[in-house]
This record gives C-alpha cells, sequence and structure tokens, in this order.
C-alpha cells in the first residue's frame, strides 16, 4: 500500500489558482487533476459522503448538512455520528482488505464512532448551567489530551464564525487551518496512518462573506497557498504521496430567497410564541423549507397542497429548479431523509431559514452563532452586526461575563441576508467554479464524477 494524505481544501477551483497559488499551481502542473462534477447539494457532508463511499445521498443518506427527523418533527443540522452515513465507508473496505491499514481522519465531518483510527474534530462542552465551552472530541480517548498538550487548545472561535477568517483576539485568519495542518503533522509523526484525511477550511470564509471577486481574496489564497506547499515539503521526505481535492466551487451572490416567510404569508407554516418570541413548530406547518446554501429541501406534511407549493417554488424568483420525486431518482437525491421537494436555488441567489416577519419577533438563537439550534444553515454568522455600536466592547463584556461564571448570549449576529455576497451547493454554469481532485497518480479523466473521488483515493492508497 501507499501511504497517502488527502487535502482536502475547501472552496478550491481551478479559477482561483495563479499568481497567489504558486504552490498550488505548480501541484497540479506537475501532476494529473481534474475537475469533479459537484455532489448534489455541493455542501461539505453531502460531497464527504460521495467521497468516502463511492456513492450518492439516494444511497449514503446524507442528503446535506442537516435535514428534517420525520419521527421527531425536528430539523438536525451538523450531526457528528457516522452512524448517519448508511453506506460503507472507503476505510470499511480497505481496512477488511489489509489487516495493516489505518486511518487518521481529521476534521471531516461525521467524524465520531467511525471505524477510522484516530479521529479529532470540534466538539464544544456544554455544562449543566448553560454555559458552553470549546473543545475538540478525539478518538482514541488519550489523543485530545495528547495533541493539545503538545500543540495548545484548538482555536474554536476561528474555525466559524466571525472571527474566522479574520484578524481578531482569537487568532490570526488562518489560525483554524493552521492548527489542523499541524495535528496533521502531529498525526504523521506519531502514528504514521496509511491514509491520513485532512480538512482545511480557511478559503471557505471569505469566499461566503466576501464572494469571490473580492480583492482581499488574494491574502486568502496566499495563505491557504503557504499551508498546502508546508504539509507537501512535510510528507514529501516521508515516502507520503499527497492529493489535494476540493468539496465545492463559491461563486458570487445577491439574492437571498426566504421560501419560509413565502410559506407563512400563505398560512402554511405554523409558529409558536415563547418569551415573546417566535419558534418554527416544523410538526404543526403544512409545508417548511430546511435550507442548506443553494438548496432546500422542502417538507410537505400536507400532501393536499404539494401541487400548489410546487407551483410557488417554481415561480418564486431565484429559484433554478424543483424536484419532485422523480427529479430526485435522476439526481440521486431519492432518500426518506430529503424534501418531499427539493428547490434549487439559481447561481447567483441562496435560501435563508428566516420564517419570521419581524426581526423583534426573532428567536434569541438567530442573533448568535448556532449552528444546531437553527432550522437551516446561516451564513449570516460570518459577521458582526453593524447597527450595534462598538460591538467589539459588546463581545468583551459578553466574555468577561462568561469568564465570571454568568450566563451570557453572544448576540452580535446580524439579521441582513444581504451581507452574505458567496455561496454554493448548486452545479455552477463554468466548470472553473467547479472542485477539482490534482493526484500524483492516473486519473479517469478530465471531468469525474463526485462518486468516482472513492475510487481515486482507494486505488492510490493500493497502488
Amino acid at each position: 500500500m501507499t501511504r497517502t494524505a488527502v487535502l482536502n481544501v475547501v472552496g478550491l477551483t481551478r479559477g482561483l489558482l495563479g499568481e497567489h497559488t504558486p504552490r498550488l499551481r505548480a501541484y497540479l502542473q506537475g501532476n494529473q487533476h481534474a475537475v469533479i462534477d459537484p455532489a448534489l447539494p455541493a455542501v461539505t457532508c453531502t460531497a464527504q459522503s460521495d467521497y468516502l463511499t463511492g456513492h450518492s445521498p439516494s444511497i449514503h443518506g446524507v442528503v446535506g448538512n442537516g435535514w428534517f427527523n420525520r419521527e421527531l418533527s425536528e430539523v438536525h443540522f451538523w450531526k457528528q455520528s457516522n452512524h448517519l452515513v448508511t453506506a460503507p465507508k472507503l476505510w470499511d473496505e480497505l481496512g477488511a482488505a489489509h489487516p495493516d491499514f489505518t486511518c487518521a481522519q481529521l476534521f471531516w465531518w461525521f467524524n465520531m464512532y467511525s471505524g477510522a483510527n484516530w479521529s479529532i474534530t470540534p466538539r464544544p462542552m456544554y455544562p449543566a448551567d448553560g454555559r458552553k465551552f470549546f473543545d475538540i472530541y478525539a478518538w482514541p480517548a488519550g489523543l485530545g489530551p495528547a495533541i493539545k498538550r503538545d500543540l495548545g487548545e484548538f482555536p474554536f472561535a476561528t474555525f466559524w464564525g466571525p472571527a474566522a477568517g479574520v484578524q481578531s483576539p482569537q487568532g490570526a485568519p488562518d489560525a483554524a487551518s493552521r492548527w489542523i495542518a499541524a495535528a496533521a503533522k502531529w498525526v504523521e509523526e506519531k502514528q504514521c496512518p496509511t491514509l491520513n484525511l485532512v480538512y482545511l477550511p480557511h478559503l471557505d470564509y471569505n469566499l461566503q462573506r466576501l464572494g469571490p471577486k473580492h480583492p482581499a481574496i488574494a491574502d486568502d489564497l496566499r495563505r491557504i497557498d503557504a499551508i498546502v506547499g508546508d504539509l507537501l515539503d512535510f510528507f514529501a521526505p516521508r515516502g507520503v504521496e499527497v492529493i489535494v481535492l476540493s468539496e465545492y466551487g463559491i461563486t458570487p451572490v445577491d439574492t437571498p430567497v426566504h421560501l419560509n416567510r413565502e410559506f407563512r404569508k400563505r398560512g402554511w407554516l405554523s409558529v409558536r410564541e415563547e418569551l415573546g418570541l417566535e419558534l418554527l413548530d416544523t410538526g404543526n406547518s403544512q409545508a417548511f423549507a430546511v435550507a442548506d446554501h443553494q438548496l432546500a429541501h422542502v417538507y410537505v406534511n400536507d400532501p393536499a397542497i404539494q401541487e400548489e407549493v410546487q407551483a410557488l417554488l417554481e415561480a418564486t424568483p431565484g429559484v433554478a429548479e424543483v424536484w419532485d420525486f422523480a427529479s430526485k431518482v435522476e439526481n440521486g437525491l431519492a432518500h426518506p431523509r430529503a424534501g418531499d421537494l427539493v428547490a434549487i436555488a439559481q447561481e447567483n441567489a441562496w435560501f435563508t431559514y428566516y420564517y419570521w416577519l419581524d426581526d423583534a419577533r426573532a428567536p434569541d438563537f438567530a442573533r448568535c452563532v448556532d449552528i444546531h439550534r437553527k432550522p437551516g444553515y446561516d451564513p449570516v454568522e460570518l459577521f458582526l452586526d453593524p447597527e450595534i455600536p462598538a460591538v467589539k466592547l459588546k463581545i468583551a463584556w459578553r466574555l468577561l461575563q462568561k469568564k465570571l461564571g454568568f450566563r451570557m448570549l453572544m448576540d452580535v449576529i446580524p439579521l441582513d441576508a444581504s451581507l452574505v455576497k458567496g455561496s454554493h451547493g448548486c452545479r455552477p454554469a463554468s466548470r472553473d467554479d467547479w472542485p477539482l481532485v490534482i493526484a500524483p497518480r492516473h486519473l479517469p479523466g478530465p471531468e469525474l464524477k463526485s462518486t468516482q473521488i472513492y475510487g481515486v483515493l482507494r486505488d492510490t492508497v493500493i497502488g
């Protein structure tokens, strides 16, 4: 077997390679490369599951970063159990065929309770008094304390939220990716895994916050290029082959689409009041949308209105396609977890989860970084609310409250979806905006399906 490291450079596309990425450009020119017809939806959890199982969501069940659990009548996002991926993983096949095969899974999703030998993933602690402490989950049990002793605490606040991708008291713009890269070296030196899966998210933040055409993206490209170049230099003398790939490409957007507000105006969406604020009541809604970047799963609890819902979706500005069951079968998304209808946004548009009609009635978590409580993905979490005077002083006060042991609400996130300038999830028109793979060995062609990446990784390891 050939020891292999897979560097997942989130958001990297052929169109971003150039003067600001000399190491990546040279690596592409010196090796095999192909664009990847993106997973649908082109989002983290689905793309990684396509890559690691060789199947589409119809088989592996990961229809997005989150979905509606019909039995619990709850929306769940960013869950970590590997049991949610209902197809064998790459390490399962390789481990069964080669007893000496080992795998490290560093910050790839569905990281917990898998067959990987070593795994690290972000995982806060929530004491009973309501506080939240940043931390990581690592397996085996001694891995976390050992790696934090050598590398320091993982800079969690720079992994997602207003501090991600920018200079802040929490760290440098690329602090999270640098820590993960250092962890990849640490695991290599301590364990020498056969397959080392490494997640490098740095590009993801400002490509969404500012859009891929913004001049400031040049600095982000230089930073990720340096991180990748350093890893290439580290792995080469150790005889580790390196595959560079990405999950999706991010394109400019200027049109947020509020499907749940449209449903509410027609009386299909139910909310309940708690402490004077509104919560989405999915179980009692006739129809509602679970927004996930440029794809929305639309769950229709009342089959009598499904045709009416579909007609509304098709007439909504910013919606490019609406998939019924036959379309879901055709696109590999026919799974019970998927919406009864699936809306795909135009390339310049994206879907919000917003369901309130008055910002004063928005739930308290709407103004926080709260990826699990929100019934949909919220890229506005990358911003600080420009309407809050001296917002950084407010953050400092909140942190002091936390340090003193008081409960506090870090309510500094705006409710203005127009701030977001980049998104992903649909299939971009230009192949320069598709994800790509760069590998030292032969690739099946210049354009690969997302499910073909499984074979590329397997064949590289087994030679």
